[in-house]
């Protein structure tokens, strides 16, 4: 086995942490589950429920850990996040400088990123770009964005995939961020009056206690499906992608458990 690849098997993930996939260059995409960080928070706390078991360098935005076998000390850049609620693709490095060099191409749009929601509601038309102006507030350490008198750009593609109808009709939609804002996806939905389901921030709390309680899940119903990035290193270009099927519970809630 290469080293690379003894490097990316040996993560030290926490469970129901999947590694996706991976390039030469030391790429790679991990699938959070929900409930798990992206990493823990400034004090070091929640260490077991983030992305790796390992310290995490607030500064580099990175993991550390020793690894077993050789005793050298490893390292994993992380390249976005998402919140503890939403599950899906997170972008990964193995190298800091390909790291750095991969965020600042992030910046001049080369990546892609598909989401997949269930919402309450049903949707006014099959396909619409969204655009709003957000407000984003921090306050004692929590981040809140609204969608009323903000003055921050937030556009993304919406497309309908299927409506479910029932005493309480429910869509599954396809979401593509074109910009990247706090809570964009979960704001827009609701300020459409499409709630996603199981959002405890933005959505709709009686309609997410009667669903808890018919489908046995509390959890957010917004999953990060697919991420797509190009970028250049070493004077060349490069593509990269992966894609984290949508978790069981999006078919329970369904029905097509």
């Amino acid at each position: 086995m290469s080293s690379a690849a003894t490097f990316w098997n040996s993560l030290p993930r926490v469970a129901g942490v999947e590694l996706l996939s991976h390039d030469a260059n030391g790429l790679g995409a991990l699938a959070k589950p929900a409930g798990v960080l992206s990493h823990p928070n400034e004090r070091g706390q929640d260490r077991g429920r983030a992305l790796l078991d390992a310290d995490y360098d607030l500064e580099a935005e990175c993991f550390v850990w020793t690894d077993a076998a050789s005793g050298a000390e490893r390292r994993l850049w992380l390249l976005n996040r998402l919140d503890s609620a939403t599950s899906g693709v997170i972008l990964v490095a193995a190298d800091g400088k390909l790291a750095a060099d991969v965020k600042a191409q992030f910046q001049r749009k080369a990546i892609a990123k598909t989401y997949v929601a269930l919402v309450f509601g049903r949707p006014r038309a099959p396909r619409e770009v969204w655009r709003d102006r957000l407000a984003v507030e921090r306050k004692g350490g929590v981040v809140r964005s609204s969608a009323a008198g903000g003055h921050i750009p937030a556009e993304s593609e919406f497309r309908l995939l299927r409506g479910v109808q029932g005493a309480q009709p429910l869509a599954l939609i396809e979401l593509k961020p074109r910009t990247g804002r706090t809570h964009q996806l979960r704001v827009q939905c609701a300020r459409r009056q499409l709630p996603i389901v199981g959002d405890q921030t933005y959505g709709d709390f009686r309609k997410n206690r009667e669903f808890a309680k018919t489908v046995r899940s509390k959890r957010l119903f917004l999953h990060s499906l697919e991420t797509q990035v190009r970028y250049a290193w070493k004077g060349r270009d490069w593509s990269f992608g992966a894609r984290a099927e949508l978790p069981a519970e999006f078919a329970a809630a369904l029905g097509e458990a």
